[in-house]
Protein backbone atom coordinates (compact mmCIF):
# COMPACT_ATOMS: atom_id res chain seq x y z
CA UNK A 1 0.00 0.00 0.00
CA UNK A 2 2.79 2.64 0.81
CA UNK A 3 4.34 1.89 -2.53
CA UNK A 4 1.13 2.90 -4.63
CA UNK A 5 0.57 6.07 -2.54
CA UNK A 6 4.24 7.33 -3.22
CA UNK A 7 3.77 6.10 -6.81
CA UNK A 8 0.53 8.19 -6.68
CA UNK A 9 2.28 11.04 -5.09
CA UNK A 10 5.33 10.94 -7.94
CA UNK A 11 2.71 10.63 -10.75
CA UNK A 12 0.55 13.58 -9.62
CA UNK A 13 3.97 15.74 -9.02
CA UNK A 14 5.01 14.38 -12.49
CA UNK A 15 1.47 15.28 -14.09
CA UNK A 16 1.46 19.38 -12.11
CA UNK A 17 5.21 19.71 -13.06
CA UNK A 18 4.07 18.50 -16.87
CA UNK A 19 1.03 20.93 -16.99
CA UNK A 20 2.63 23.88 -15.09
CA UNK A 21 5.68 23.87 -17.74
CA UNK A 22 3.14 23.06 -20.40
CA UNK A 23 1.43 26.70 -19.04
CA UNK A 24 5.21 28.50 -18.67
CA UNK A 25 5.66 27.46 -22.31
CA UNK A 26 2.61 28.50 -23.45
CA UNK A 27 3.10 32.25 -21.70
CA UNK A 28 6.55 32.75 -23.00
CA UNK A 29 5.68 32.22 -26.27
CA UNK A 30 2.22 34.14 -26.71
CA UNK A 31 -0.88 32.41 -28.08
CA UNK A 32 -0.53 31.41 -31.47
CA UNK A 33 -3.04 33.75 -33.57
CA UNK A 34 -5.01 31.06 -36.19
CA UNK A 35 -7.87 32.61 -38.83
CA UNK A 36 -9.03 31.56 -41.66
CA UNK A 37 -9.85 27.82 -40.31
CA UNK A 38 -5.93 27.42 -39.73
CA UNK A 39 -4.39 29.08 -42.89
CA UNK A 40 -3.36 31.95 -41.84
CA UNK A 41 -1.40 32.31 -38.17
CA UNK A 42 0.54 34.33 -36.21
CA UNK A 43 2.29 34.72 -32.35
CA UNK A 44 0.21 36.87 -30.44
CA UNK A 45 2.98 38.69 -27.63
CA UNK A 46 3.24 36.32 -24.61
CA UNK A 47 1.72 39.42 -22.08
CA UNK A 48 -0.77 39.76 -24.51
CA UNK A 49 -4.43 38.62 -22.97
CA UNK A 50 -6.09 36.49 -25.43
CA UNK A 51 -10.33 37.45 -25.06
CA UNK A 52 -13.53 36.15 -26.29
CA UNK A 53 -13.91 38.53 -29.25
CA UNK A 54 -16.74 41.03 -27.92
CA UNK A 55 -18.06 41.30 -31.62
CA UNK A 56 -19.00 38.11 -34.21
CA UNK A 57 -17.13 39.21 -37.09
CA UNK A 58 -14.10 39.45 -34.62
CA UNK A 59 -11.96 36.11 -34.96
CA UNK A 60 -9.56 37.16 -32.26
CA UNK A 61 -8.95 39.93 -29.80
CA UNK A 62 -6.51 40.35 -26.85
CA UNK A 63 -6.32 42.79 -24.11
CA UNK A 64 -2.77 44.57 -24.09
CA UNK A 65 -1.93 45.40 -20.52
CA UNK A 66 -1.87 49.38 -20.25
CA UNK A 67 1.82 50.66 -19.30
CA UNK A 68 1.98 52.92 -16.25
CA UNK A 69 -0.06 55.98 -16.09
CA UNK A 70 -2.30 54.80 -18.91
CA UNK A 71 -5.76 54.13 -17.67
CA UNK A 72 -7.03 51.68 -20.22
CA UNK A 73 -5.89 48.83 -21.78
CA UNK A 74 -5.05 48.34 -25.55
CA UNK A 75 -7.41 46.47 -27.66
CA UNK A 76 -6.23 44.39 -30.72
CA UNK A 77 -8.19 42.67 -33.02
CA UNK A 78 -7.86 40.37 -36.13
CA UNK A 79 -10.83 39.79 -38.64
CA UNK A 80 -11.65 39.31 -42.35
CA UNK A 81 -13.58 41.93 -44.08
CA UNK A 82 -13.92 43.35 -47.72
CA UNK A 83 -13.48 46.31 -49.23
CA UNK A 84 -10.57 48.21 -51.15
CA UNK A 85 -7.27 49.06 -48.87
CA UNK A 86 -7.75 52.39 -49.30
CA UNK A 87 -11.20 52.37 -48.19
CA UNK A 88 -10.78 50.33 -44.89
CA UNK A 89 -7.76 53.12 -44.57
CA UNK A 90 -9.88 55.30 -45.20
CA UNK A 91 -12.45 54.30 -42.49
CA UNK A 92 -9.91 53.88 -39.74
CA UNK A 93 -8.76 57.75 -40.35
CA UNK A 94 -12.50 58.52 -40.54
CA UNK A 95 -12.93 56.92 -36.71
CA UNK A 96 -10.55 60.10 -35.67
CA UNK A 97 -11.45 63.32 -35.03
CA UNK A 98 -8.70 64.93 -35.44
CA UNK A 99 -5.55 63.08 -35.73
CA UNK A 100 -1.85 64.05 -35.10
CA UNK A 101 -0.22 61.47 -36.96
CA UNK A 102 -1.00 59.16 -40.18
CA UNK A 103 1.72 57.30 -42.00
CA UNK A 104 1.10 54.43 -44.26
CA UNK A 105 3.42 52.05 -45.45
CA UNK A 106 3.06 48.51 -47.77
CA UNK A 107 5.84 45.61 -47.71
CA UNK A 108 5.62 42.14 -48.05
CA UNK A 109 5.39 39.70 -44.92
CA UNK A 110 6.12 36.01 -45.85
CA UNK A 111 4.83 36.20 -49.39
CA UNK A 112 1.77 38.62 -48.87
CA UNK A 113 1.79 42.21 -49.34
CA UNK A 114 0.61 43.98 -46.08
CA UNK A 115 -0.71 47.78 -45.52
CA UNK A 116 0.75 49.65 -42.37
CA UNK A 117 -1.04 52.17 -40.82
CA UNK A 118 0.07 54.50 -37.99
CA UNK A 119 -2.67 56.55 -36.46
CA UNK A 120 -2.55 59.07 -33.39
CA UNK A 121 -5.01 61.90 -32.07
CA UNK A 122 -8.48 62.08 -30.48
CA UNK A 123 -10.33 58.30 -31.46
CA UNK A 124 -13.86 58.13 -31.88
CA UNK A 125 -14.21 54.74 -29.82
CA UNK A 126 -17.31 52.71 -30.58
CA UNK A 127 -18.15 48.96 -29.82
CA UNK A 128 -20.68 48.50 -32.94
CA UNK A 129 -23.02 51.07 -35.03
CA UNK A 130 -25.85 51.90 -32.68
CA UNK A 131 -23.43 51.98 -29.65
CA UNK A 132 -22.24 55.52 -28.27
CA UNK A 133 -19.02 56.42 -29.17
CA UNK A 134 -16.43 57.78 -26.81
CA UNK A 135 -13.97 60.17 -27.84
CA UNK A 136 -10.23 59.28 -26.51
CA UNK A 137 -7.80 61.62 -26.44
CA UNK A 138 -4.32 60.94 -27.11
CA UNK A 139 -4.92 57.32 -29.07
CA UNK A 140 -3.03 55.63 -31.03
CA UNK A 141 -3.84 52.49 -33.46
CA UNK A 142 -1.51 50.33 -35.77
CA UNK A 143 -3.19 49.17 -38.48
CA UNK A 144 -2.21 45.44 -40.61
CA UNK A 145 -4.07 44.91 -43.47
CA UNK A 146 -2.88 41.91 -45.22
CA UNK A 147 -4.28 40.58 -48.38
CA UNK A 148 -3.41 37.14 -49.38
CA UNK A 149 -4.44 35.34 -52.91
CA UNK A 150 -6.08 32.65 -51.89
CA UNK A 151 -7.64 33.63 -48.30
CA UNK A 152 -8.58 37.41 -48.68
CA UNK A 153 -7.98 40.25 -46.72
CA UNK A 154 -7.49 39.98 -43.04
CA UNK A 155 -7.12 43.08 -40.59
CA UNK A 156 -5.26 43.39 -37.39
CA UNK A 157 -6.00 46.22 -35.39
CA UNK A 158 -4.09 47.32 -32.24
CA UNK A 159 -5.34 50.47 -30.23
CA UNK A 160 -5.25 52.04 -27.18
CA UNK A 161 -3.61 54.87 -25.52
CA UNK A 162 -0.75 55.89 -27.22
CA UNK A 163 2.52 54.87 -24.48
CA UNK A 164 0.57 51.49 -24.64
CA UNK A 165 0.80 51.34 -27.91
CA UNK A 166 4.57 52.84 -28.46
CA UNK A 167 5.46 50.03 -25.16
CA UNK A 168 4.00 47.41 -28.09
CA UNK A 169 4.61 48.81 -31.65
CA UNK A 170 8.03 46.36 -31.28
CA UNK A 171 5.89 43.23 -30.07
CA UNK A 172 3.02 44.42 -32.88
CA UNK A 173 5.08 44.27 -35.56
CA UNK A 174 7.26 40.67 -34.53
CA UNK A 175 3.76 39.01 -34.54
CA UNK A 176 3.36 40.24 -37.84
CA UNK A 177 6.02 39.28 -38.93
CA UNK A 178 5.36 35.77 -37.64
CA UNK A 179 2.84 35.45 -40.02
CA UNK A 180 2.41 32.30 -42.07
CA UNK A 181 -0.33 31.81 -44.88
CA UNK A 182 -1.16 28.37 -46.35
Amino acid sequence: MYAFRVLAAVSAATLLWTVVATQVRAADEGALVSVSEGNITMQAPADWVKREPGVRIVEAEFAVPAVEGDKNDGRCTVMGAGGTVQANIDRWVGQFTETNRNKTEKKEIAGQTVHLVDLGGTYRDQLGPFAPAQLRENYRVLGAIITTEKRGQYFVKFYGPQATVAANEKAFLEMLNSLKVK
